[in-house]
């Protein structure tokens, strides 16, 4: 009986990494979709049978990533192919975006992404006496979009191209995100004035309705929160003519996974993502998954 269990344990020592170069094939081939996935608790479970489980946050933010597309976006489809890539088990829960930024920084999840450029001198919302690089580290840059400026249409702004124009102007920003880091570090040495409101969409909508002279943002994100808001059509036109992003943009940001420092195993998880990017950048995969295109679920829904 011994012997028998010892065989069958050479033989799964000898199988496991021949199923793993297998499910890696697959994986860079054809991205999550083939991994089951589940209702969890109060998120999505995937690769069931992977080992170790990681705990990634994230937030609704169309069309890069949210509940509401039915790939869940690009940015979910690459994030979860880098860590089922790597043989893990990944829970994925979708928070307002403070609460996920708070998940991470404190330890309770593994991952926040997609996230932006985190420069040394951005304070933490959660511990006031700390910088956030010290509580999360970055990953290998990958590809993102425009974050710029937005004005009321038809009207004349201070703005001259730079931020330093500014100063003491009202400006709408989503509460915990970054937007770049000459933006961030005049933020919050108070140069401008801000207001901070919980998502995208209510950005457009103090901009429009004057509450503010200017909002910062992605175009592609705030212009698709309006295009998909429960709002009449009328309205969700009225917005869009409102508002008009100043053109150049500020930057064009990169995402980052980042990973939360409270974790023991953090340096060996950041190994395994950047490994798993770059294997996924070499094999072309990494831009036919930003490439894919977002697919809203209720365009499929039935009556």
């Amino acid at each position: 009986m011994m012997i028998n269990r010892l065989i069958f344990l050479i033989l799964l020592l000898f199988a496991a990494p021949l199923a793993a170069q297998q499910s890696t094939a697959v994986m860079s081939s054809l991205g999550y979709s083939v991994i089951d996935k589940q209702r969890y608790q109060s998120g999505y479970l995937f690769n069931t049978a992977g080992h170790p489980r990681i705990h990634l946050v994230t937030l609704n933010w169309p069309p890069y990533v949210s509940e509401e597309l039915c790939n869940f976006g690009w940015a979910m489809e690459l994030a979860v192919t880098v860590l089922t890539h790597q043989g893990y088990q990944v829970f994925v829960e979708f928070l307002p975006w403070a609460r996920a930024v708070s998940y991470a920084e404190t330890g309770k999840a593994d991952i926040l992404f997609p996230e932006y450029f985190i420069e040394e001198s951005a304070p933490s919302d959660i511990y006031p006496n700390l910088f956030r690089r010290e509580l999360l580290a970055l990953s290998e840059a990958i590809p993102g979009g425009k974050v710029g400026l937005f004005k009321r249409r038809g009207e004349d702004t201070r703005y001259d191209g730079t931020l330093m124009s500014l100063k003491d102007a009202q400006i709408g920003v989503v509460r915990s995100y970054q937007n770049t880091p000459e933006f961030d570090a005049l933020m919050d040495s108070h140069y401008f004035r801000k207001l901070e409101v919980l998502d995208d969409l209510q950005l457009a909508h103090v901009l429009a309705e004057k509450r503010v002279n200017l909002i910062i943002g992605d175009p592609t994100v705030i212009h698709h929160a309006i295009d998909n808001a429960s709002l009449p059509y009328t309205e969700k036109a009225s917005l869009h003519e409102s508002i008009e992003f100043i053109q150049p943009e500020l930057r064009i940001n990169d995402l980052y996974f980042a990973l939360s420092k409270r974790k023991p195993d953090w340096h060996l998880l950041m190994e395994k993502i950047n490994l798993s990017l770059t294997h996924l950048r070499q094999h072309g995969e990494l831009q036919r998954i930003i490439d894919s295109p977002a697919v809203s679920c209720r365009l499929s829904e039935g009556p």
